[in-house]
């Protein structure tokens, strides 16, 4: 696992140095060494290198990573730039388009979101190839719960986007009169036509943030082929 060395290490930190985490590392070290985990080892923590805590302006929640070659790499939603896009981000940019124009990219790389304060956290972190949900109930909860309360903690207008019954149960933790909570069914294609369609999430986190004085999102993932654009 690549260290986290910016703002969150003074915010979580501690929770390295908890009985969870100690079993939780041996655990995920154990897997890389005897299975295929996804994402790569380096790449557990990038929510947290590409978007400092002090950047945060929305943070979007999503379960467990793509367990398929290739797909994750440690952000929630997003594949690497030639994967095929999965379907839940498919439906995340059919609502962009509908909400706010956004034409529908080529590719499903949403590190541009991170660079501009959007946190793309998983609940979970790792995941054997192949096997959803398979690094569930390991400790990685405990650690993105921590990862949620620093958010919280923050003294500034924040969006918390939770899509679906699983971000949903964090809102407890959601506490903080200065943030916007917006929620949601998931996007996947179970369940997006019973609301996540027409939520308008996108231009009414945009309008929070400017009505706080604070500089929106560009939510529009560019082509990666310049012909399409």
């Amino acid at each position: 696992m690549a260290m986290i060395s910016n703002d969150w290490l003074e915010a979580v930190g501690g929770e390295f140095h908890k009985p969870y985490y100690a079993s939780l590392y041996k655990y995920v070290k154990q897997e890389y060494s005897t299975h295929v985990v996804y994402p790569p080892a380096e790449d557990i923590f990038n929510a947290f290198h590409f978007t400092p805590l002090k950047d945060v302006k929305v943070l979007i929640l999503g379960q467990d990573p793509y367990h398929e070659e290739g797909q994750a790499h440690g952000l929630c939603f997003s594949v690497m730039p030639q994967q095929e896009i999965p379907p839940s981000l498919v439906n995340i940019y059919q609502e962009l388009h509908a909400d706010l124009g956004c034409y529908v990219p080529d590719n499903g790389y949403l590190k541009k979101w991170a660079d501009q304060g959007v946190l793309l956290l998983n609940t979970v972190l790792t995941v054997r190839a192949h096997q959803a949900n398979s690094h569930q109930g390991k400790g990685w909860e405990q650690f993105t719960d921590a990862i949620i309360e620093a958010v919280n903690a923050q003294d500034r207008p924040i969006v918390c986007m939770l899509w679906g019954r699983p971000a949903q149960n964090k809102e407890p933790m959601l506490t903080n009169p200065k943030h916007l909570i917006l929620k949601a069914p998931h996007p996947s294609p179970l369940s997006a036509y019973r609301g996540f369609f027409g939520c308008h999430h996108f231009s009414r986190c945009n309008e929070f943030l400017e009505q706080n004085g604070v500089q929106p999102i560009d939510w529009q993932i560019e082509n990666l082929n310049p012909e399409k654009n």
